[in-house]
């Protein structure tokens, strides 16, 4: 069984409870690590991995709070014989190669060997033998990205929006699927107070009301804002005002089940 590790679940600014949104997608053949804010490896240790495990990082956009852990998390790996594949738009992994230049990383002492992998626009990477991914592009910022993963033996659909504002596409993208994890970064007061808000992320109110619309199975939001102040519950019953299919509310080192529609009905 694949699973959903959440290694952060907030916005730019942690708080006490909640660090920068990042997570660890298990299948059985792979571990993938999708975005990389800091101290990355002390909770991948907590979580009982093995950080020479990560086979690939998938990079969303190069905001530092999805970036800033990377060259600590190749420092830390240094003396370890592995290989790291790094996938996002062509100006992020070029990011991030500057990044690891700066503490020179990618020098021959170092074991960890990474390899950057540049996706466009709808491009399709076979991640493992039965995980592919397809890249797309969301209005976050010019190199942003979603990502939308289908486990084969399993027949999942699963599907990470990254930052982004409500962007129909994506809920095109996210019709019928099993699994959407979101940005939901406010109640919608919050959005009507800040107008700008809406152009770069998605409120609780909208995520429901669009996920409902698209069929959604499971719905899993996200990236909340650690800089204003707000209830959780608020969040929920947003969402629940027009959303009709399961609910899941992540914290901090939260494990989700990723469990076929077909597997549920046999079960």
């Amino acid at each position: 069984m694949s699973e959903l590790y959440f290694i952060g679940t907030g916005g730019s600014v942690a708080t006490e409870d909640r660090d920068n949104t990042s997570f660890v997608l298990q299948t059985r053949e792979s571990l993938l690590l999708i975005d990389c804010p800091g101290s990355t490896i002390q909770k991948l240790k907590k979580l009982n991995f093995n950080p020479r495990s990560i086979n690939a990082l998938l990079v969303t956009h190069i905001h530092p709070d999805h970036i800033y852990g990377l060259p600590s998390l190749v420092h830390s790996l240094m003396l370890d014989e592995c290989l790291l594949r790094i996938y996002g738009s062509e100006e992020t992994v070029r990011f991030c190669a500057e990044l690891l230049d700066l503490f020179d990383l990618r020098a021959e002492k170092v074991k960890c060997r990474v390899v950057f992998i540049p996706v466009e626009d709808r491009e399709i990477q076979q991640i493992s033998p039965s995980l592919s991914c397809t890249f797309f592009k969301v209005p976050h910022s010019p190199e942003s990205m979603a990502f939308h993963f289908y486990l084969e033996e399993e027949g999942i659909h699963f599907i990470y929006s990254g930052d982004t504002p409500v962007y129909p596409m994506l809920f095109q993208e996210a019709l019928n699927t099993d699994y959407l994890v979101h940005d939901c970064s406010a109640p919608s007061r919050f959005f009507r107070k800040y107008p700008s808000l809406q152009s770069m992320h998605t409120d609780a109110l909208s995520l429901g009301k669009r996920a409902q619309e698209a069929g959604v199975k499971n719905l899993l939001p996200c990236h909340f804002f650690g800089e204003i102040d707000f209830p959780l519950k608020e969040i929920e019953e947003e969402i629940r005002r027009y959303f009709r299919g399961n609910l899941i509310i992540p914290d901090d080192f939260s494990r989700i089940p990723l469990i076929s529609a077909r597997r549920r009905v046999i079960s």
